[in-house]
């Protein structure tokens, strides 16, 4: 069966970008390296900025290597950054921060609610040697959507490495990069754009990557490496995931002609909130009652004898795949709006949930 999957990524895609994997390419094919320049530059054009102060990075692996390339590339042994914490990815920043042996700060708020500008001015008073902050935009523990704008004004003020993990936003919704001044965005082949699992990708600054060029603590996640091999002509520095590649080209070419990362968010925004209207309908209560982001949203379980295993079988037998919940505290669950999904499956989702409480009697 083929199932829609409303998962934050690995995501459904249009049957064009499977298609544009049957093809075998070869890394060193000139063809190829052009494919990848030509994705570093639409993807800077995405991010609004130009290529004379951003470069596009692409690194093999999920998004969790994109950020784990940037943290362990760009933190000097003489930085301190501050890692915003409000779920899961954050949290797996921390991780990162400690394996690498980085001097980090954590600021830390419930899953529910989004990092304040005036505590980030508060820390910075008390710990001037902190020079970075590290934030994820989208939190998909819960699906909030974190304030980029005021914090990026906190950032700029006080002269920090601006480190952003935009996984689940970027391509979904529009980030001026530049305006906000961000150091380093990190991303995903297989999120927004509509790509597969197979690469990350980060929009640094470049001056702050020739800065921070001598601090990689690894060498398959050596971004500033990589980069350089990269402008060269295309090539990546080991095996690349050609047919990833070749998904993802194809990914950006129907962002385009679906009218770009404006109308795309348009159709995450309805497929939201016909989600969460249809399911509280239903009797399903979202986590969030605020800074709900377009993208993933988390129902709370609707009574303390709901399975997740059974409610998960029942939607999958009728074609549908969704998350298990990611909230320390809460029992839940979470359905993702993105991909190739449009309000017509959210329509039929939620038919297919009705069903099952009529079964279960789960409301």
């Amino acid at each position: 069966m083929n199932y829609k999957l409303l998962t934050p990524g690995p995501l459904t895609t249009s049957d064009s970008v499977k298609q544009a994997m049957l093809v075998d390419h070869c890394t060193w094919d000139q063809e190829y390296k052009e494919i990848t320049q030509t994705i570093r530059q639409e993807l800077l054009q995405l991010a609004h900025v130009t290529s004379a102060e951003y470069t596009t990075v692409l690194m093999q692996g999920s998004g969790s290597f994109g950020v784990e390339s940037v943290l362990s590339s760009v933190i000097a042994p003489t930085d301190t950054v501050l890692i915003c914490v409000n779920g899961a990815y954050g949290h797996r920043m921390v991780q990162m921060a400690e394996r690498h042996r980085l001097s980090y700060y954590v600021y830390e708020v419930n899953e529910n609610e989004v990092p304040r500008a005036k505590d980030i001015e508060n820390i910075l008073i008390s710990y001037p040697e902190i020079s970075a902050l590290a934030i994820v935009h989208s939190e998909t523990t819960s699906g909030i959507l974190n304030p980029l704008t005021e914090i990026s004004k906190v950032a700029k003020e006080n002269n920090l490495l601006f480190i952003v993990d935009a996984m689940s936003s970027f391509g979904g919704i529009e980030l001026d990069v530049a305006a906000l001044k961000i150091d380093f965005l990190v991303s995903s082949s297989n999120k927004c754009i509509q790509g597969v699992p197979g690469f990350s990708f980060v929009i640094a600054k470049k001056i702050a990557l020739e800065k921070r060029k001598k601090h990689a603590r690894t060498l398959s996640l050596d971004l500033y490496d990589q980069y350089q091999v990269m402008e060269k002509d295309g090539k990546w520095r080991f095996t690349s995931p050609t047919h990833t590649v070749l998904a993802f080209l194809e990914a950006l070419k129907e962002l385009r002609k679906e009218g770009g990362i404006n109308q795309r968010h348009l159709r995450y925004l309805a497929n939201n909130q016909l989600l969460r209207e249809n399911m509280a309908d239903l009797g399903y209560e979202s986590y969030l009652s605020e800074h709900q982001g377009p993208f993933i949203t988390s129902f709370m379980f609707p009574t303390k004898n709901f399975s997740f295993t059974n409610f998960y079988q029942h939607l999958k037998d009728h074609g549908f795949v969704i998350y298990p919940g990611k909230i320390s505290q809460i029992d839940c669950f979470r359905i993702g709006n993105i991909g190739e999904i449009y309000p017509t499956d959210i329509q039929k989702l939620t038919e297919v949930i009705a069903t099952y409480q009529e079964v279960a009697n789960v409301i």
